[in-house]
């Protein structure tokens, strides 16, 4: 194996301008700069750990004009000796190489890398190469996966997987992806949420489970929104929505420190404290707060239309008081938390799988968490009631049948399970490529996610 990059720049970091040493070192990666001075050209090789110099002579490499004649982008192994040159330079002279692999594409600018998002986003191999920042970003990702991990297998919870395959859409309230299995001759679904079969592992025993893992939403493209995302969801028995603040904000902070070396991060200018405790507010106050207006479930029906309208969102004929209250909240208030912030306290109507409040009525035991005037997890005391359960699938299947079509539907299945006896559980789920954009100040969620939906290519 070539020696890494990286490897040789932390060896030889002591060593003086112009002293050499007689370590003869093998490297390979690509070229990424070349600068010809007649009888020497220097290179910048880079491998997946960082850049090192290379130097040929014309009176010591065997096919020197070979290697004056590469091209940027060019993959090569070269072997030599390590120095460092007189202007500081950690350098590997050459004394044998080889071409391993053509590069026929150019990779634009040496200076300012590929700067077109979409061919960034179309062709991230390319981006990858050529614009650091790109893949700053993915090791970031990378690194608070692993982090993650660690942090809830020290909790002890375990990893699992999921299907999915769903034979019914379930989990979240989210139009799905539908697909036909022809050996069984049957409609099945991409997985809109992992959550469902997740406390059904529960049920089973496994009294802490997570699983970070994929999921499809048949919605809209947007700067916070892709088709396909990654999601942590974790289940956790004998725990409620509090425990799973306790986690969130444990978990946020973790990985800031981890990665960003502090708390106290800047997001598009501003500075955000990701410390715990973070605050907790109820819905409806934050309403209140900011939008000036006072909400409520249990007021009368045409009062919320009657905001809704003035605030600029137009009710559906449908819609009952819980999802007025959210909407208005949404349209009005969620945009201007910049946090972080427990959102606690939703309506039932559009929380079918969460818990009664133990002490507000026609409310669950549910929080949103926002950061930077966007959701980054969601989460609540787990509804274990199975009958309570079967009433909420069925008020969600009249709401599909009268045109809702992100509501959910009956799952039996489900219900036989709870059937069996979920014990008190709080769930939580948070939007992995939401917390990366939040980390790394990104404001794009195509910058997080290595190969985006996209529309097709044009001619």
């Amino acid at each position: 194996m070539p020696d890494r990059a990286a490897a040789l720049q932390a060896e030889y970091a002591d060593l003086p301008d112009g002293d050499e040493t007689e370590r003869v070192a093998t490297v390979a990666g690509r070229v990424m700069l070349r600068r010809d001075q007649g009888k020497s050209v220097f290179a910048t090789l880079r491998d997946s750990s960082g850049p090192i110099q290379l130097w040929a002579k014309a009176d010591v490499l065997d096919d020197f004009a070979g290697f004056a004649d590469l091209s940027l982008g060019d993959w090569i192994v070269a072997t030599g000796t390590v120095i460092r040159t007189r202007r500081g330079e950690l350098t590997v002279r050459a004394t044998s190489w080889q071409l391993l692999a053509e590069a026929r594409r150019s990779f634009g600018d040496k200076w300012k890398g590929v700067t077109d998002p979409d061919l960034r986003y179309r062709q991230r191999y390319v981006d990858l190469w050529a614009n650091e920042g790109s893949r700053e970003v993915f090791l970031a990702r990378s690194r608070a996966l692993s982090l993650t991990r660690r942090f809830l297998e020290d909790r002890g919870f375990i990893e699992v997987e999921t299907p999915v395959f769903h034979a019914i859409p379930g989990g979240a309230m989210a139009r799905p992806f539908v697909t036909h299995h022809n050996a069984l001759d049957l409609e099945l679904y991409l997985r809109i949420a992992l959550e469902l079969h997740l406390k059904r592992l529960v049920v089973g025993g496994f009294e802490r489970v997570f699983e970070i893992g994929r999921v499809f939403r048949n919605e809209g493209i947007s700067t916070r929104h892709n088709p396909e995302f990654t999601m942590l969801e974790l289940y956790q028995a004998y725990g409620d929505y509090g425990d799973m603040m306790a986690i969130t904000e444990e978990l946020v902070a973790h990985l800031a420190t981890e990665i960003c070396g502090t708390t106290e991060i800047t997001y598009g200018g501003r500075t955000l404290d990701l410390a715990p405790p973070w605050a907790r507010r109820t819905l409806t106050e934050l309403v209140e707060e900011v939008a000036g207006v006072h909400v409520d479930v249990r007021m009368p029906i045409d009062d919320l239309r009657r905001i809704a309208k003035e605030v600029g969102v137009e009710p559906e004929a449908a819609w009952g008081p819980g999802k007025l209250v959210l909407e208005i909240y949404e349209k009005t208030t969620e945009p201007q938390l910049w946090g972080p912030v427990f959102v606690i306290d939703y309506p039932k109507e559009v929380s079918p799988l969460a818990r009664d409040h133990r002490e507000v009525p026609d409310t669950v035991e549910r929080f949103e968490a926002l950061v930077a005037g966007r959701e980054l997890a969601n989460a609540f005391s787990e509804l274990v009631d199975p009958d309570e359960q079967r009433r909420r699938f069925e008020d969600q299947a009249r709401q599909k049948a009268a045109g809702d079509d992100e509501a959910m539907v009956v799952d039996d299945d489900y219900v036989r399970a709870l059937e069996y006896g979920l014990p008190p559980s709080g769930g939580l789920g948070i939007g992995i490529d939401r917390l990366v954009m939040l980390l790394t100040d990104t404001h794009n969620i195509r910058d997080v996610v290595l190969f985006p939906t996209l529309r097709p290519e044009q001619d």
